[in-house]
Order: C-alpha cells, then structure tokens, then sequence
C-alpha cells in the first residue's frame, strides 16, 4: 500500500493563506481603519460641535465623592471619586459614533442592496411569466394538433 505523506507546515500555511475568508478578512480590516477615519472625523467635526454648543464638550470633569475629602487630581487625589461624567462622555461618543455608522453607512446601503434584489426578482419573475407563456402556447399547439389528428381519422 502506497502511504500518503502529511503535508508539510509550509504547504499548509499556504493553503491556509490561500482560503478565501482570509483575504476576505485583510480587506475588512484595511477598509474598517479607513471607515473608523471617516466616522471618527464626522463625529469630531460634525456632530461634537453641535452637542458642544448645546451644552457641554468634555463630561469628564463630572464626579461624585464618594468618601470625603475629595481633593485633587490624578496621583495627589485624596478621597474615593466616582468619575461618572466619563463613563457618560465615552456611553454617548459611542452612541453618537453607532447612529453616524447606521445612518450614514447601513441604513443606505441596506436601502440599496433591497433595491437591487427587488430588481433580481421582479427580472426573474419576468423570465418565469415568458416561460409560462411559451409552454402554455406550446401545450396548446399540440392540443390543437391532436384535436386536428383525431377528428381527420373520425371523418375517414
């Protein structure tokens, strides 16, 4: 019996790099850092500015003290602070950043794509009548022709 040999770490780092859900996934990854680009710059110069004028641009000036005295910033802080302006600064910036992403980017592009498989169908039913059709004619041609055949032997 002819043995088979295990395929060596190099053939199979190439296979491995040959799949196509590899590739796929470098490209995602190069087009989500440019996107994050794109998000980033709409939220810093877009939208902050208008929830800056509206009210405050940094929330993270924003605590509670927790256990008295609270003085101090940083390593010369004394006293338990809870910093919950920027657990809200960060919640919001990540709200804002996810509605920028689905009304900008998914919502229209979902929109798009529907519009396309709207159009494949409707193309496909099309097809699908126009086969219909001919079939139909079909049908009735033989019909017709074994209606014609049978009443020429019935007049013989």
């Amino acid at each position: 019996m002819s043995e088979k040999k295990a395929p060596s770490v190099l053939q199979g780092f190439k296979a491995f790099l040959m799949r196509g859900n590899v590739v796929d996934l470098a490209v995602a990854v190069v087009i989500g850092a440019a996107f994050t680009g794109i998000v980033n710059s709409v939220v810093k110069g877009v939208i902050s500015p208008v929830v800056g004028a509206l009210g405050t641009q940094s929330l993270d000036n924003y605590s509670s003290c927790l256990k008295a005295p609270c003085t101090g910033t940083g390593a010369n802080a004394t006293g338990v602070r809870i910093l919950w302006g920027s657990v809200l600064g960060s919640t919001l910036n990540f709200l804002i950043t996810a509605a920028v992403v689905y009304f900008l980017m998914v919502l229209p592009m979902s929109r798009f794509l529907a519009r396309q498989e709207a159009r494949r169908k409707a193309k496909e039913s099309t097809d699908e009548v126009v086969e219909v059709t001919e079939l139909q004619v079909l049908k009735e041609i033989r019909d017709a022709l074994v209606a014609q055949h049978n009443s020429g032997r019935i007049g013989s």
